[in-house]
């Protein structure tokens, strides 16, 4: 009877003080939580890292992608100057004006196009204007009237305004 009632005693005690059992259960719950998350950190800066790394790396295969697709340009505008040294006027005037068409070509393979300036309408995502041109014709007023530097964009964004000069009236008439 007395090991009953020993035994009832310890029971009653483990139900009046959980605290020490939900308290320990709580220490390990917090510890292997604590753990969870340097992993997670862990991992983060890890993850973060690689991908500094993997952005570098394509940047650096998009930059030499562009050098190998300039270099026969560069051979060709070498020739060109080789010619000069050698050559008359016209086929040094030919020559020069076929790298011309191969660097725009290159361009173009690039996603890069010229900005069309000469003539259209003044356009501030486009252009930039270096100075205005008395015009007489109403016609011209807020058009562009000389490109004095060419631009160039992609189709996503303008990598270079052209630099314009833009028609004025001219009131004085």
């Amino acid at each position: 009877m007395d090991e009953e009632l020993t035994q009832t005693q310890n029971e009653e005690i483990q139900e009046e003080s959980p605290d020490s059992n939900s308290s320990s259960e709580l220490e390990e719950k917090i510890k292997s939580l604590e753990h969870d998350l340097a992993v997670a950190r862990a991992d983060f800066y890890n993850y973060r890292q690689r991908a500094i790394k993997e952005r570098n790396e394509t940047r650096k295969r998009a930059s030499e992608d562009v050098i190998i697709a300039i270099l026969p340009v560069l051979d060709n505008l070498d020739r060109a100057l080789d010619a000069a040294h050698h050559g008359d006027a016209n086929n040094i005037l030919s020559g020069v004006e076929m790298v011309q068409r191969q660097f725009i070509s290159v361009l173009e393979g690039l996603g890069v196009s010229a900005i069309k300036s000469q003539g259209e309408k003044f356009d501030p995502a486009l252009h930039d204007a270096s100075g205005t041109e008395l015009v007489n014709d109403p016609e011209l007023e807020g058009k562009v009237i000389t490109e004095r530097l060419k631009g160039y964009r992609t189709s996503e964004r303008v990598l270079r305004p052209s630099q314009v000069t833009v028609g004025k009236i001219d009131n004085k008439q």
